[in-house]
């Protein structure tokens, strides 16, 4: 246990600095680090008997684990990992973490599919995420979630997304007529994920608040710290393990700069939610005063419908509540979709004959109209586009893995169990790249989503959203935005693989963060196209 001890004050030392480990040893810490140690080696003994049933890679060290970085070696690691163990295997992050890797759908399914109510938000990924979200449908757990559930659904009803058609036509026309002035100017490579994150920024603004932010054309000082604390979110989960502790956090330069960018961000929410409140008990009062029937009302964004529902009890959100929300549609719905649509885009210039055949096709849908709008009716009529996307999905799914606990053990197939409280990470991008499940899983093939083909896919095979009581609430909206926005593109664009600035070549290293990027960005060749 000293040798143990001893090391992790070498790594406070060599992470923090030699002020933390005085502080340990002044402030008479240093006897209950001793018995969190010792916890911590009773605990990894106890887990380390109950997985047994599960096969264990070989670990880098002893106390390291199965730690290791997320690049794209870090994604070939995981093919390697599929390769050998087929279906699940344990992994360890050093004594703090211990996990079961899941990545077949007949293991996957048990798991996201039990119900909610046994179903729990780990700390590994979802604790970090507290501070800026708060106790949202994407952290509660139980009954909490579960009324937060069903007052957060009527906002992702289909009559509300198609009020949402035209803000994805204007936000994406806006970045469009950016790229046709840097081309004009001789800038044809651009990186995507800059200017689709923006864009998605925008049309979320929008959605979520009726805010014109303009952050495609100027800096916004929201968009920017919604950007930093996704930056700082990465860096504490992957840089440094001690970071994932709070008290060592945030004494750090960097959970200083979370504070502030925090700190704007829950302003700016706080204020639309109270004027938004303060509008709406107005407009209430005055209809109640007026024998005039109520004048016809703007679309209804996401913040007027939370303002607006009620629980079965007649309970409405707080305010508080409602801001963690608004926080949570922001943050969880611009990256998770410009990661989509980049690599789509990136597909469809790899693949030159199917971009082509998507581009017919939306040329066939809009011939004889007077714009280049993509309207909600169109969305059916585009089946090739629509698989294009899926297969994107499946072979560069914007998020690698989601981690659950559950309140009692769950079996699985192959007589094994997960102890109850144990972390079970749902590996999507091992699942979508399994070879037992895909036919040349590494390959862009988009008549694998042919309708025809339906009937043969394997159930959970395909979960770029999960799946399950807990999948993705906000699924239908990032559908709808990745078609309006990659129809547009293809209809005003040639896109041919362009060259990373950073590696001198057209090759792209994948980089798993909070969603897939890629090192040193995804570059893309432009050419505007003169379509009617």
């Amino acid at each position: 246990m000293m040798t143990l001890l001893h090391t992790v004050l070498a790594l406070v030392l060599s992470w923090t600095g030699l002020s933390s480990v005085l502080y340990i040893f002044s402030t008479g810490l240093f006897t209950v680090v001793a018995l969190w140690t010792a916890r911590l080696l009773l605990r990894h003994a106890w887990y380390t008997h109950k997985l047994s049933c599960f096969s264990k890679p070989q670990t880098r060290s002893w106390l390291l684990g199965h730690l290791g970085k997320s690049t794209e070696e870090g994604l070939q690691r995981v093919d390697d990992l599929v390769q050998t163990y087929k279906h699940s295997c344990c992994w360890f992050l050093g004594p703090f973490y211990h996990l079961v890797r899941l990545f077949h759908p007949d293991y996957v399914k048990p798991l996201l599919m039990a119900p909610a109510s046994i179903t729990v938000k780990d700390e590994l990924i979802y604790h970090h995420l507290q501070p800026w979200l708060g106790n949202s449908v994407l952290i509660s757990n139980g009954e909490v979630w579960s009324r937060k559930r069903r007052l957060l659904t009527p906002a992702f009803h289909f009559d509300i997304l198609k009020s949402y058609i035209a803000v994805f036509n204007s936000s994406a026309k806006t970045m469009h007529d950016k790229w046709c002035r840097l081309v004009a100017e001789g800038k044809t490579n651009l990186e995507m994920f800059d200017h689709v994150t923006l864009m998605t920024l925008d049309s979320l603004l929008k959605c979520a608040f009726s805010y014109d932010s303009n952050c495609q054309q100027s800096s916004s000082e929201y968009v920017s710290a919604i950007v930093e604390l996704s930056d700082l979110i990465i860096e504490r989960r992957e840089k440094n393990i001690l970071h994932h502790w709070d008290w060592i956090y945030w004494k750090t330069r960097q959970g200083e700069r979370f504070k502030q960018a925090l700190n704007t961000v829950h302003r700016f929410t706080r204020d639309v939610v109270e004027k938004r409140r303060t509008l709406l008990n107005q407009q209430r009062e005055t209809e109640a005063q007026s024998e005039i029937a109520p004048t016809a009302q703007k679309r209804k964004d996401f913040v007027d419908i939370l303002l607006l529902t009620k629980d079965e009890d007649g309970q409405g959100l707080t305010d508080e509540e409602m801001q963690a929300e608004a926080n949570t549609f922001m943050f969880a719905g611009h990256d998770t979709t410009a990661s989509a649509i980049c690599w789509t885009l990136y597909n469809l210039a790899r693949h030159e004959h199917y971009q082509e055949k998507c581009r017919q096709e939306v040329m066939d849908l809009i011939e004889g109209r007077d714009g280049q709008e993509i309207q909600w009716e169109d969305l059916s009529n585009l089946p090739f586009t629509t698989m294009c996307i899926k297969e994107s999905l499946r072979l560069h799914s914007p998020v690698q893995a989601v981690t659950r606990s559950y309140t009692q053990d769950m079996v699985l197939p192959g007589n094994r169990t997960v102890p109850a409280g144990t972390i079970c990470l749902v590996s999507i991008y091992g699942t979508h790249h399994n070879p037992t499940v895909w036919t040349n899983p590494h390959e862009y093939d988009p008549q694998r989503f042919d309708p025809s083909n339906k009937k043969s896919q394997t159930s959970h095979a395909f979960i770029p959203f999960s799946s399950g009581p807990r999948n993705c609430i906000g699924q239908k909206f990032a559908m709808v935005e990745l078609r309006v926005v990659v129809a547009l593109t293809l209809l005003r664009f040639r896109l041919t693989p362009g060259v990373n600035p950073e590696l001198g070549s057209s090759r792209v290293r994948r980089l798993p963060q909070l969603v897939l990027r890629a090192e040193g960005g995804l570059w893309l060749q432009l050419e505007p196209l003169n379509t009617p």
